[in-house]
């Protein structure tokens, strides 16, 4: 891996020597790359700590000198010898026998091939692939190395698959130390910043910025609440947490507890979960709406617009459907936005992706300071839910804007750096990020976050999310149950807990209520305690103003519900609300009642008319032939030869746009048929509906309901509607695709 002509080589390696000559003649700068393992070990043993990093053509030619010197001196099994005993591989561990004691808590003679194959990786570039911080880089570099030596000949390809897939566990010897996932992060900052030679042999004088009281409560309450978790039958099955604390205003690291126990080998304990890539579940869905809330954007949504939460498809960029489903695998029709946020319905933050789009949620994410969203390509709608890996300190701080009015964080670890003789080296002097979010938008997000009311359908009133003192929070709990998340904030404290299994193993039914957010909730109690009680501030430019609770326009007067809402200025809904009507009914007929209806049999009640993409979940729920109807507050069957819905058009509600279906040999084809049914739009009243397939009519039909059967047919077939209305105009659907394989 670093040199694969070691046993034949002089020591030296003149290709390189010759590159750095033309190099240096062109005016270049001499890199140190391509060296020999010989030349490395000269490098690190006879050259002083200064002349170590120079790039010039001297140094080069010196280094290579006493390579040459050294391989005329030494056999080449001392060489390796001595470079094994000599080379850095991270974390603190100079030669091989203290990389395989830091790493894996064990001798060098007791490692294995996958284990050898990290380790040799390692030297390259130990801060960029150290497997604590990194586990994905290294990894990859692992695989680079077990693939050389393939070719090489050493071990077979099965061998090579075999260790890829081998499961690593990390943890050191134990020894004394304190913080250790937060002194091994600092450790790394100054490796990359003052470089080895500086680190270990300057004499360094670092502040940092750990509370190690908050460090202590953390890992205090991890442990109970882990060991609690643990004495419950049956087992659920949850090995391992992290948490960290930021404050909200500078990014200062408070507290960073990466595991449990940094030396137990059973869970990983020296990776660093704050640093892991991982699937935050619904945790990441404020910065969906954030963008969505943005008074910037043309038709903002507001904590009022109301969205129909009823099984609805997407199309993914393959062509497939994909139908998004709730936690608690219902639909709970029209909601308002403040709700869905707060109660976490995940099929109400995919529609609000899908309305501002994929890269604009990308985008904000990333100036938030969301690192892991790189490969665009590979993300779709399911984003919103979790579907892109974070990491635990990243995703913490971008909550911090949301804190501190719409400001980035950067995390900061380190205060005030100083060498051996007190001269200060590096200095963090405390300041406001850039704007990323507009103060009200970030507002708008913490009242959300912070309102008890709202997120009671999913969690109940004064759940494990509410604390003494306002604070804002979001749970996430990944569908397959192996990442479970809680953050949250006060105007003084932002706090991110994952808990999981390092192994990745799923938990059992343990959400983010039950997992990460008890945690939360004893940690912010505890260190907040005594501390001044601080409300959000609402910022210069929000309008309260009164909606309807279910449609979230003006209430009309026949609204039975109202609610106090806030706005950003400008945004409010100017509109009254359509959904709420007073009827005149005949009393004998129960139908609409018209100029011959005699007065005493005319009944006037108010009713709410569903939108048309909730006339199914209607349906499904018994609440109405014909017409779905909410009479003052109680579902209630009616009939009526005027079909009331909600938007000016048909909507087919079956099939789904990209449904694939697939032909049985085993059954016979007409029992192999589909569903295709049409809504009409609010206050359309059809005369005639004819379903299309392919453009050949289906069915002509002159009542509700409006649906026929349609035997499957091979092919990638095109399904449409056309309505006729009672002024004899022409609707038409949009288009729905569907394959059928044989």
């Amino acid at each position: 891996t670093e040199d694969a002509g070691f046993y034949t080589n002089p020591g030296v390696d003149f290709r390189a020597i010759l590159r750095a000559i033309i190099t240096n003649l062109r005016g270049g700068e001499v890199i140190s790359g391509g060296s020999t393992i010989t030349q490395q070990l000269a490098r690190n043993l006879l050259l002083s700590p200064q002349e170590r990093r120079e790039r010039t053509l001297t140094r080069k030619l010196r280094e290579s000198i006493l390579a040459w010197r050294l391989a005329r001196t030494y056999s080449k099994d001392e060489i390796l010898a001595l470079y094994l005993n000599e080379i850095y591989y991270g974390n603190m561990a100079y030669g091989v026998e203290a990389a395989a004691q830091a790493y894996f808590g064990k001798s060098v003679a007791e490692l294995d091939l996958a284990e050898c194959a990290l380790l040799a990786g390692l030297p390259q570039a130990p801060a960029t692939y150290n497997p604590l911080e990194n586990p994905k880089a290294a990894k990859e570099r692992q695989a680079v190395v077990l693939d050389l030596m393939v070719k090489s000949g050493y071990i077979s390809a099965e061998e090579a698959r075999l260790a890829k897939e081998e499961r690593l566990h990390f943890a050191a010897v134990p020894f004394p130390i304190r913080a250790p996932h937060f002194v091994m992060y600092v450790r790394g900052i100054l490796e990359r910043e003052f470089g080895l030679e500086r680190l270990y042999r300057g004499g360094l004088r670092v502040y940092t910025t750990l509370d190690l009281d908050m460090q202590e409560t953390a890992r205090r309450i991890v442990r109970r609440h882990l060991a609690a978790l643990a004495e419950r039958r049956p087992d659920p099955h949850v090995t391992s947490a992290a948490l960290v604390a930021l404050d909200p205003t500078t990014g200062e690291i408070l507290a960073m507890l990466g595991s449990p126990d940094y030396f137990d080998p059973r869970i990983d304990g020296a990776v660093n979960a704050c640093l892991a890539h991982r699937q935050p579940g619904s945790s990441i869905k404020p910065i969906t709406y954030a963008v969505a809330f943005d008074p910037a954007r043309d038709r903002p949504y507001t904590p009022a617009t109301m969205v129909v939460d009823v099984r609805t498809a997407f199309v993914t960029k393959e062509g497939e459907p994909y139908v998004p489903m709730n936690y608690d695998l219902t639909f709970h029709g029209p909601v308002l936005l403040r709700e869905a946020l707060a109660s976490s319905y995940n099929l109400v933050a995919v529609k609000v992706l899908d309305h501002v789009g994929l890269d604009n949620m990308i985008a904000l994410a990333r100036r938030l300071g969301i690192t892991t969203f790189d490969d665009v390509e590979r993300f779709g709608l399911a984003l919103t839910l979790g579907g892109g890996e974070v990491r635990l300190l990243e995703l913490t701080a971008a909550y911090a804007a949301f804190a501190n009015g719409g400001f980035k964080v950067e995390p900061v670890a380190i205060l005030r750096v100083e060498d051996g003789q007190g001269r200060l080296l590096k200095e963090y002097r405390p300041r406001h990020g850039e704007r990323v979010l507009d103060e009200r938008v970030a507002y708008l997000i913490t009242d959300i976050l912070s309102d008890d009311a709202a997120r009671a359908p999913a969690f109940g009133e004064g759940s494990v999310l509410k604390l003494s003192r306002p604070a804002a929070v979001k749970t996430g709990t990944t569908t397959d149950w192996r990442d479970n998340w809680t953050v949250g904030y006060t105007p003084d404290l932002v706090v991110g807990v994952w808990a999981g299994n390092p192994d990745n193993s799923p938990m059992r039914d343990v959400s983010g209520i039950a997992g990460a957010a008890p945690i939360w909730h004893d940690f912010m109690e505890e260190v907040l305690k005594g501390r001044p009680v601080r409300p959000f501030v609402e910022p210069e430019g929000m309008v309260h103003m009164e909606v309807c609770a279910l449609s979230g326009k003006l209430p009309n007067p026949y609204c039975p519900h109202r609610r106090m809402e806030v706005f950003i200025a400008g945004t409010e809904p100017k509109e009254r609300c359509t959904m709420h009507q007073l009827l005149r009914l005949d009393a004998a007929t129960g139908q609409l009642a018209t100029p011959d209806t005699p007065p005493e049999r005319v009944v006037e009640r108010v009713y709410t008319v569903l939108p048309a993409e909730a006339v199914e979940w209607g349906r499904e729920r018994g609440l109405a032939m014909g017409n779905w109807l909410l009479e003052t507050g109680n579902w209630k069957l009616e009939t009526s030869s005027q079909l009331l819905a909600s938007s000016f058009q048909l909507v087919i509600t079956s099939p789904d746009q990209g449904d694939v279906y697939r032909l049985s040999p085993a059954l016979p084809p007409s029992e192999q048929r589909i569903e295709v049914a049409v809504q009409p739009g609010e206050g359309i009243r059809l005369v005639e509906v004819t379903l299309y397939v392919d453009g050949r009519p289906l069915a002509r039909l002159t009542a509700p309901p409006y649906r026929a059967m349609w035997p499957l047919a091979p092919g990638v077939h095109v399904i449409t509607a056309t309505g006729l209305d009672a002024a004899g105009e022409l609707l038409e659907s949009q288009p729905v695709r569907i394959t059928v394989l044989e």
